[in-house]
């Protein structure tokens, strides 16, 4: 479904990938699985996750190494990562959260804490996939009820502006490229052509011009389009 919250798991025992891959979804996130640590290399290189799942213990190349080239590159540095692992040395959790790590959770593991985690990961880089009350200077968005509001008033967008402006309202000042925003908005799977995206800009700004002056969403030529 487009705009939903992509978690890739990276765990070499089918039955608790499986596990994992249920309840993730189940949550209403996609899911993308990878069984050994060069798979998962190619796919965040391919279809960039919003979260990593990633078992410590993996074949060919293990997860702490994963973890340590990923939080290297300039693309994925920024891509939370919950490590799983059987270790539960204070050293081994220590070392796991040096090498990048955002949250460390040592097997046995309770489904439901993780998912806790997982929603705690997202909450910080994308509020928006649990239902938080997004603000920008005097753009209100309201997840739970659906709703966009620009100095007091309610604004009348469509089900793709909505979406536009909840990516931007995401991170404010980043930079979204037109096949980013397609895929963000429209989804992976569906072939939309990336001027379209300049058509549903064009009928957002319109939107919150009606109601307060000026334009808070730049143009940036030869790149794309960022709010503030």
């Amino acid at each position: 479904m487009a705009g939903e919250p992509t978690v890739l798991i990276v765990e070499d025992e089918p039955a608790q990938r499986e596990v994992l891959a249920y309840n993730i979804r189940a949550e209403g996130f996609d899911v993308l699985t990878a069984e050994a640590g060069d798979e998962a290399l190619v796919v965040v290189r391919e279809t960039p996750p919003d979260v990593i799942i990633l078992d410590w213990m993996l074949p060919n190349v293990s997860g702490i190494e994963v973890c340590r080239q990923l939080k290297m590159g300039s693309d994925t540095a920024g891509i939370p990562i919950i490590m799983l692992s059987a270790r539960s040395e204070e050293s081994d959790r220590v070392r796991g959260l040096e090498i990048g790590a955002d949250d460390y959770v040592t097997k046995p593991y309770s489904v439901a804490e993780l998912l806790a985690r997982l929603r705690t990961q997202l909450r910080r880089i994308r509020p928006a996939a649990v239902g938080e009350r997004l603000e920008y200077e005097d753009i209100v968005l309201d997840l739970a009820e659906h709703r966009v509001y620009r100095a007091g008033a309610a604004l009348n967008l469509g089900p793709t502006e909505f979406r536009l402006l909840t990516a931007f309202m995401e991170r404010p000042g980043r930079v979204w490229s037109r096949e980013q925003l397609l895929d963000r908005v429209w989804g992976r799977d569906i072939y939309v052509d990336s001027r379209t995206v300049d058509v549903h800009v064009g009928r957002l700004r319109k939107a919150l011009r009606a109601e307060a002056s000026g334009d808070p969403i730049r143009t940036i030529r030869g790149a794309g389009y960022a709010l503030g």
